[in-house]
């Protein structure tokens, strides 16, 4: 979320830019072809026009040679790996002066062998923060509702600081009462505060039984996936994919990034 909140706020100051999402179950899609298909992504997103990779070292020459003079933004989210990092950036001579190259991991190994100018460890979110970002989800604005603010505060206090469970709570309030919101909250005090996927899995709960099944099968099979494909799949199933997963990232359940589907890694 950081890493997007940053992306959205300076990637106009550059020639070209890309955001690859949750490249850790992205690379594993596709038949063992994912990489490629992040390759493609990247030129995609920079030059706005689709290049056919033929595989993974044709992919890193026309990264390089296409990119070498422009001054980029690129993102790659969530890596595990060293390969997927040597495919997308492998060298900073791949891309222009003043380029930014953002890589988010749970592994510091990979940025030592990557050599990168600065580290940032993300942490919980103050209470101005967790209050703003919730706000945005549960009442369209950075601020809640005079007769609301007592229970927004109660229910941050519920999401520890962690940006998923304040989106996920605020939207599932949004445009509901009163009434409602105190069951919410009631509901998620009664779980302890450390196991917030038990809280996440309150708004699973509510959803119908198609968009279950949609959920689920993004989750175990089609996570990282483009949107487009991922409706064509689902349609063959008479599931309503386009109106199901809209419903899932309104409910933050789900995330559409350049239209590719991801879940979080908490879910």
């Amino acid at each position: 979320t950081i890493a997007k909140a940053v992306y959205n706020h300076i990637f106009d100051k550059f020639e070209g830019s890309s955001f690859l999402a949750n490249v850790r179950e992205a690379s594993k899609q596709y038949n063992g072809h994912g990489l490629v298909h992040l390759q493609e992504q990247l030129l995609r997103d920079v030059l706005r026009k689709n290049l056919a990779i033929n595989n993974v070292d044709n992919g890193i020459n026309l990264i390089r040679n296409r990119l070498r003079y422009k001054r980029v933004l690129i993102i790659v989210d969530d890596v595990d790996e060293m390969k997927q990092l040597n495919a997308l950036v492998g060298k900073r001579d791949w891309f222009g002066l003043g380029s930014r190259i953002i890589v988010t991991t749970r592994d510091e190994h990979l940025l030592n062998k990557l050599e990168v100018d600065e580290k940032y460890d993300g942490k919980e979110m103050n209470h101005d923060e967790s209050l703003q970002l919730f706000s945005w989800h549960a009442f369209r604005q950075d601020h809640p509702i005079e007769d609301y603010v007592e229970l927004s505060d109660a229910i941050l206090d519920c999401g520890r600081g962690l940006p998923l469970a304040l989106e996920n709570f605020g939207s599932s309030l949004f445009g509901k009462g009163m009434h409602e919101w105190k069951s919410a909250l009631e509901k998620w005090q009664t779980i302890p505060s450390d196991h917030v996927q038990e809280k996440l899995r309150i708004s699973y709960d509510r959803l119908d039984r198609t968009e279950k099944e949609i959920f689920l099968d993004i989750a175990c099979y089609l996570n990282g996936m483009d949107q487009d494909y991922v409706i064509e799949i689902l349609d063959a199933c008479d599931l309503f994919p386009k109106i199901g997963i809209d419903n899932l990232v309104c409910k933050s359940l789900v995330k559409n990034q350049g239209n590719t589907l991801n879940m979080h890694e908490m879910l």
